[in-house]
């Protein structure tokens, strides 16, 4: 092609065209960009992003949350509270925020009871609080706290040798207690023999595995709880205690002999569980209690139970053993196996119920959950599968306050690798002495090539 002034002309003209109309391009997605906002979050488990019982919080909220927070005088603080708050805003369908300068306008800050800088004031139905981090934990949480109409109450049975809300052995509540108090719930003990029932109804008992004998007025006390339409949460070990037949027969259920098995090997060995007396419970019945949970729980030495032929009550069984299970008579600590003619009865069993039942000249619709094990919710096991998230909410049904849920930490399995021996011991001669001798060796070759050069 022959080049002359024209041509020359002409793609000076093209390449201009081309670099308005790039120019133009460039700009106008700049423009875009800084008119939408549009995240994706590639994490593992969506962690730079609200949780589905976050957002699910959030539409249940018509009332204007406004939130007050008093960040360090820093970009980096600044653009961090801009980012949390900013998901809640785009998800809320009436809250507000500010960041407020904690050494300007101390006088606002007193008023909202701020003491130190990294704190936040949260309003909602001219209630407020104070929470010291921006986690969605904590914000949840109090959000969950400001929006109950009243506190739930749970009375823990105690004077038999029950679970120990407060202490924080292996055993122990202690941890859940915490976790039910971020939450707005409180827990108080109840011992029958000086206390009445009478004025608890609209509260929850809780019954956690009595290891002595309740004398015959305190099982009568609560008989005519349960008869008055008091909420019940009933956690039973394998052999419960004689006098509590009275409760189960006033529940219209009873428990079966033996400890709860499963023998299934490949689900066992996938869990890393070693006992077949630990059981693992991966799917659920349709209930508002475990509606939303899509992860396993895990149950230690648990009760089976039945529900009565003649039993008058709407029931669920929440938790029923999986695969090759059966309930154990003849001991479970060394061998394990089954053997009818010894008592055993082949599952699948449930090992959990809820219950529900209108009351006689009253709108209150009764609520009682019994589970065959003690040991899921205490301190060494609460964070376990989801055992938390499943007590949470099955406390939150019992107390009526079945549209709030657990918020929890988001899970973040991708910040940590998990070696076995082999792999790490691979990975160490690789880098220790496989590599050095084939760098040490290669450089001996081309030593030996140049020199015979």
């Amino acid at each position: 092609m022959e080049v002359t002034r024209k041509s020359r002309l002409i793609l000076r003209f093209q390449s201009a065209i081309f670099f308005i109309l790039f120019t133009g391009i460039i700009g106008l997605l700049g423009w875009l960009a800084m008119q939408n906002n549009i995240r994706s979050d590639w994490t593992h488990g969506a962690r730079n992003s609200l949780s589905k019982d976050t957002l699910q919080l959030l539409n249940e909220i018509e009332q204007p949350v406004s939130i007050r927070s008093y960040q360090p005088d820093h970009p980096l603080y600044k653009k961090r509270a801009e980012e949390i708050f900013s998901r809640y805003q785009q998800n809320a369908k009436n809250l507000s925020y500010r960041l407020v300068d904690h050494n300007l306008d101390i006088d606002l800050a007193k008023a909202d009871g701020i003491t130190r800088e990294g704190q936040s004031s949260i309003r909602l139905n001219d209630k407020s609080e104070i929470i010291n981090d921006l986690s969605e934990q904590s914000i949840s949480n109090a959000l969950i706290r400001l929006y109950r109409n009243k506190t739930p109450l749970l009375h823990f049975l105690s004077g038999h040798g029950e679970r120990d809300y407060s202490s924080q052995q292996s055993i122990g509540y202690l941890s859940l207690n915490k976790q039910l108090a971020s939450k707005g719930i409180k827990i108080k003990g109840i011992n029958l023999l000086t206390e009445n029932l009478d004025d608890k109804i609209n509260d929850t008992l809780v019954i956690a595995a009595p290891e002595n004998k309740l004398v015959a007025g305190e099982i009568k006390k609560i008989q005519e709880f349960i008869e008055l339409g008091g909420n019940l949460l009933w956690l039973q070990d394998p052999s419960p205690r004689p006098e509590l037949q009275a409760v189960a027969d006033k529940l219209q259920m009873h428990f079966i002999d033996g400890v709860a098995i499963n023998n299934d090997q490949n689900l066992r060995s996938t869990l890393g569980i070693s006992h077949p007396a630990v059981l693992p419970i991966i799917s659920y019945k349709l209930h508002p209690i475990t509606e939303k949970m899509d992860y396993f729980t895990l149950f230690i030495t648990a009760a089976a139970m039945q529900v009565n032929q003649d039993s008058t009550w709407k029931h669920t069984s929440l938790l029923l053993t999986e695969g090759d299970s059966w309930t154990e008579t003849d001991g479970f600590i060394l061998d394990v196996h089954y053997d009818e003619d010894k008592g055993d009865i082949k599952g699948p069993h449930s090992i959990g119920l809820a219950l529900e039942r209108k009351i006689k000249n009253n709108d209150k619709t009764q609520r009682v959950v019994i589970i065959g094990d003690s040991d899921f919710i205490a301190n060494n096991n609460l964070g376990q599968g989801a055992n938390l998230s499943f007590i949470v909410n099955t406390i939150n049904w019992l107390t009526e306050d079945d549209n709030l849920m657990s918020i929890l930490p988001q899970a973040s399995p991708d910040t940590r690798l998990e070696l076995d021996n082999l792999k790490k011991a691979v990975i160490s001669i690789s880098f220790l002495i496989v590599l050095p001798v084939l760098f040490f060796g290669s450089g001996i070759y081309i030593w030996l090539k140049r020199k015979q050069q």
